[in-house]
């Protein structure tokens, strides 16, 4: 009842659940910071049995209500044997590195994957446990800045890729980053890339939705060149995008499930005086899938009913039995609905919370999941271009079983076919 009492308070402060102003813009180092600073801070809603809930006043319910949705969409990122894997590659990456003393190209890490796989947020999480790590370990201070002065430290630094890509775009992103200013021009633009990285103590910087770059383009071509000038900084360059290997950034390829990794084929002679020019993208980078779950093996699908777990024990509806996305039949209907992807699996038990909140429900079956439709096209920020929304069905199964309409065929007895044309000579 105390906080029944809070929340009916005239002078209570603002609900610690409920997000006032934007949400932190990851690509400004500001931004980034404050994301850092609080991305583990959010309280879910206590578990309160349903006598529990009826005993509040009518606004302290609605107030759970609302606490309890805020619960399910804002519900820890859970570590999945592929997301291990690449956190893993990537630590030892970025950490050697950091620690290399003598000159030369830094090699670097791209993330491929399918779209919503939870690329940028894995690659995000471990960048920022780094950048705690190195932090404390320089005493939060900048070991670039020059004497006297504390310029600000940023070990890591975030980018999203200009959907049209030019270098003086790329640099305008990076720049803006630092709030750097631009330059008069782009030999400037670029000096000043430079100067802000060095200066800014940058070991790791993070280019996503990299695959937006078009290698038929040639501004697009320049710009991947620029990428690769930046690697002899200091700096491990970690590209993020949606299916690299067939993006043109690297020689076309395809993955081999033998081995688990992907070809790629032997060069063409061609008219180039230096045919191989083009490995000099692919022997600087390592490439990383981040995959859906895999259900043909045992392994695959013990870990797909260990993540549907994790999520059950976040959620906070009154009938929710154990078992609720574990037991019988639903593990498998999950994955027919969302083919193992981990950002349309959330989505789609976001919204089946919420619908199971509003009409009373209070738990999850199959019947209410048939109801509700993944819409991928009212997503902003997505390029379907480069692959940022996936290709996939996911339309509930009921809607599948319906029988098709056959359209009704037109009478055309009385229909004029016209003047006939005059005969030839």
């Amino acid at each position: 009842m105390a906080d029944d009492h809070r929340h009916n308070g005239a002078s209570a402060a603002p609900l610690p659940f409920l997000r006032f102003g934007p949400r932190p813009d990851r690509t400004t180092c500001t931004g980034w910071q404050e994301w850092q600073l609080t991305r583990g801070l959010f309280v879910p809603a206590p578990r309160l049995s349903r006598a529990e809930f009826d005993a509040l006043s009518p606004r302290g319910r609605s107030v759970h209500n609302l606490h309890r949705t805020a619960t399910h969409v804002n519900m820890r990122l859970l570590e999945t044997p592929m997301s291990a894997a690449v956190v893993e590659v990537m630590r030892d990456r970025i950490d050697n590195n950091a620690l290399r003393f003598g000159p030369g190209t830094r090699d670097g890490l791209m993330i491929t994957g399918g779209g919503y796989q939870g690329k940028t947020e894995t690659v995000c999480e471990a960048s920022a446990d780094f950048d705690d790590f190195w932090k404390n370990l320089c005493r939060q201070l900048n070991p670039a800045a020059l004497p006297g002065t504390r310029d600000l430290f940023a070990p890591v630094a975030y980018c999203q890729t200009p959907v049209r890509s030019t270098p003086m775009a790329l640099c305008e992103a990076i720049l803006d980053f630092y709030h750097a200013p631009y330059g008069r021009n782009l030999r400037g633009m670029i000096r000043n890339v430079r100067a802000s990285i060095r200066a800014h103590g940058t070991s790791v910087l993070l280019l996503d939705d990299i695959t937006r770059l078009k290698m038929h383009r040639e501004d697009d071509q320049d710009t991947l060149d620029l990428i690769r000038d930046l690697m002899s900084l200091d700096v491990t360059l970690v590209l993020i995008g949606v299916n690299i290997p067939r993006s043109g950034l690297l020689r076309e390829g395809w993955f081999d499930p033998r081995t688990q990794q992907w070809v790629l084929p032997a060069l063409k002679e061609g008219r180039s005086y230096n045919p191989d020019a083009s490995t000099q993208t692919e022997r600087r980078f390592d490439l990383i899938e981040l995959a859906p779950f895999d259900t043909t093996t045992s392994v695959g699908t013990t870990a797909f009913v260990e993540h549907l777990a994790g999520i059950e024990d976040q959620l906070r509806l009154f009938d929710a039995e154990p078992g609720m996305l574990t037991g019988g039949d639903m593990p498998e209907y999950l994955y027919r609905r969302t083919h193992g992807v981990v950002g349309l699996l959330r989505r789609l038990i976001e919204d089946a919370c919420t619908r199971a909140i509003r009409t009373g429900l209070e738990t999850i079956t199959t019947d209410l999941l048939e109801t509700i439709t993944i819409n991928l096209g009212n997503v902003p920020d997505r390029d379907p271009g480069a692959g940022e929304i996936p290709d996939i069905d996911l339309t509930p199964e009921s809607t599948k079983r319906l029988p098709k309409k056959r359209k009704r065929v037109r009478n055309t007895v009385f229909d004029d076919p016209g003047t006939p044309a005059a005969a030839e000579a």
